[in-house]
């Protein structure tokens, strides 16, 4: 699967750059001050998060990866990519609501053991920029357990070409998945609290910055011990072509 799922984005990479009609493509790169993921901290320290992200007619594939430029006090290797996500993902809509279904694979350089998600996506516009959504994600291989993200969005145009999104957010496990963590018990897992702006440089270009608050919700759940960055913040910049 993992061989189907990067061959699949390298066709869809060269499809965008061959024609600029075929697919909307965006690369991207974000500095962060630290990695984290559904509250656990993988590095608390310097990353870069590069990305490129190709779509056509709903269908898409996006490659994400994790740099460490920092070592996390000499638990993983400094200057070294940690961690590389390949994602396929079909987006429709049946009005109000906005409908996602994609397959992650998981893949981790330094030699951890890979593993896959699929999910599932709901997002309603509520009013004025304010939308709510839910996506649960089934963990289909190294876990067999389940993990479900809720969110409440506002997204704002402050002035011509600069946007400001605020999000706040919710997680639940079950005990499969809860355990593969670290965790005892199924229940609420994870929250926060993100603030972003977003400026439209040029018709292809854009820049952002973000400042993020993250914690456990249940320490059976997720234990406290695995949070141990609160708050990070990064910047970004994105070209479309």
């Amino acid at each position: 699967m993992k061989r189907f799922i990067l061959g699949l984005a390298m066709a869809m990479v060269v499809w965008a750059g061959g024609s600029a009609m075929a697919a909307d493509a965006t690369a991207k790169i974000d500095l962060n001050s630290a990695y984290v993921w559904r509250g656990i901290t993988f590095n608390d320290g310097l990353v870069a998060q590069p990305s490129i992200d190709v779509s056509k007619n709903g269908f898409g594939v996006n490659v994400w990866s994790n740099f460490d430029i920092d070592d996390y006090d000499g638990t993983l290797d400094d200057n070294e990519f940690s961690e590389v996500d390949l994602t396929v993902y079909y987006g429709f809509s049946l009005e109000p609501v906005e409908i996602g279904l994609g397959l992650i694979e998981y893949l981790f350089p330094a030699g951890a053991d890979g593993t896959r998600e699929a999910y599932l996506s709901l997002e309603v516009p509520v009013a004025g920029g304010l939308s709510i959504g839910a996506t649960t994600y089934y963990d289909n291989d190294q876990i067999h357990g389940w993990y479900t993200n809720a969110a409440v969005t506002y997204g704002h145009d402050l002035v011509d070409k600069l946007g400001l999104e605020a999000v706040a957010k919710a997680g639940y496990a079950d005990q499969d998945y809860a355990e593969a963590y670290g965790g005892e018990d199924s229940g609420f897992y994870d929250y926060g609290l993100s603030l972003s702006l977003s400026y439209a440089a040029t018709d292809t270009l854009t820049l952002g910055a973000n400042i993020n608050y993250v914690d456990s919700l249940d320490d059976d759940v997720l234990p406290d011990d695995l949070v141990d960055t609160d708050v990070f913040g990064g910047i970004n910049v994105a070209y479309a072509f």
